[in-house]
């Protein structure tokens, strides 16, 4: 498998703009400003994306690209292609499916985040949910443990989690955060509706804006003495009840 596309010059980098590829980074040569710089820059803006911008030396640019005639710009063009949240759940409402999504909190783990996209996309999972910015990378690592997964499952990237929230509830799906200081347990609700399954960073859980939205806080029974489980098998664990209740005739 290829590492990050690497796409650098002016002209190549506004073209893979208007052909809609995702920019996850664009690296400038430091103190550079120039028209075509700022051509890319409202180019992306128009395109509501906001990448990462990082200045670095001139020899950085130089050794991505060896050839050096970068322009003094590299753009990292993203692995996957990402969906649109709105056009996949019309998508599945329109075929008479019951949405099926899995939003993650700020899961930081390449291989958490890999786990579990394969898991949805084992299970049959409508779409994997990811924040723009404080989530781990969609890299080739990431892509690797998903099995290619990320591939083939629809990713929607999201900039606000609040707007996205209000958005699925107006399209009627239930909101169920994974949480160890739940007191309703996975397997007491009904995943047969449609409903988002949100599950939290591996160090600080769901956030607490997410969990004040939320219609319900689920937890997995825990009788040994660790106290949580690794989150890519709690999904796992809670996902395959949702499989089993939509199995069952």
């Amino acid at each position: 498998m290829a590492k990050e596309n690497i796409i650098y010059g002016i002209r190549p980098i506004l073209e893979a703009i208007r052909e809609g590829k995702t920019i996850e980074k664009l690296l400038l040569q430091t103190n550079i400003s120039n028209d075509g710089i700022k051509n890319i820059k409202e180019e992306l803006k128009q395109e509501g994306q906001n990448p990462k911008i990082q200045y670095v030396p001139i020899e950085k640019l130089n050794s991505l690209t060896r050839v050096g005639n970068h322009q003094g710009v590299v753009a990292v063009t993203s692995l996957v292609e990402y969906s649109l949240l709105e056009d996949v759940i019309e998508e599945c409402l329109n075929s008479n499916n019951q949405p099926f999504v899995v939003m993650l909190d700020h899961i930081t783990d390449v291989r958490n985040l890999g786990a579990i996209a394969r898991t949805c996309e084992c299970a049959g999972a409508t779409c994997l949910v990811v924040p723009e910015e404080g989530s781990a990378a969609i890299n080739e690592d990431a892509i690797k443990t998903s099995a290619g997964a990320l591939l083939r499952l629809p990713i929607c990237k999201i900039r606000n989690t609040k707007s996205t929230l209000n958005y699925l509830r107006q399209m009627g799906l239930k909101i169920y955060s994974a949480s160890e200081k739940a007191n309703h347990l996975y397997y007491e609700q009904d995943f047969k509706e449609g409903f988002i399954l949100i599950m939290g960073a591996e160090d600080r859980g769901v956030s607490k804006d997410a969990l004040k939205m939320s219609d319900e806080l689920i937890r997995i029974p825990i009788n040994g003495e660790i106290e949580s489980l690794n989150v890519s098998v709690a999904a796992g664990v809670i996902i395959y009840e949702a499989v089993k209740q939509r199995n069952i005739k």
